[in-house]
């Protein structure tokens, strides 16, 4: 890739940031009480302490949503790291070139 199209896509990973709805971290599980009765459980690490979280069945998707949104914001943001030192790279060779004329 060259300094133009790791700019163009930065500007497109910024965008689809926006664009993200709500965010939480975690995993969901199916757990079962002694009863044998199953319920759903939200299970993450925040600020370095874990947490869980009872999730009923009718906001199963919704959570589901939560947790893709989250997962896709550390892709992005992770790409948009990697593509940041790239560029940052490049201009330094560029200047370095343009000393040396």
């Amino acid at each position: 890739m060259n300094q133009s199209q790791i700019t163009q896509r930065i500007k497109e990973i910024k965008q689809e940031l926006l664009s993200l709805g709500d965010l939480r971290p975690g995993s969901l599980s199916k757990q079962k009480r002694s009863s044998k009765k199953e319920y759903l459980q939200l299970s993450y690490t925040h600020q370095g302490k874990g947490h869980t979280e009872y999730v009923p069945v009718h906001r199963k998707e919704i959570v589901e949503e939560q947790i893709a949104n989250h997962r896709r914001l550390r892709e992005l943001t992770k790409e948009w790291v990697e593509l940041g030192l790239a560029l940052c790279k490049m201009k330094a060779q560029s200047q370095t070139k343009t000393e040396t004329k």
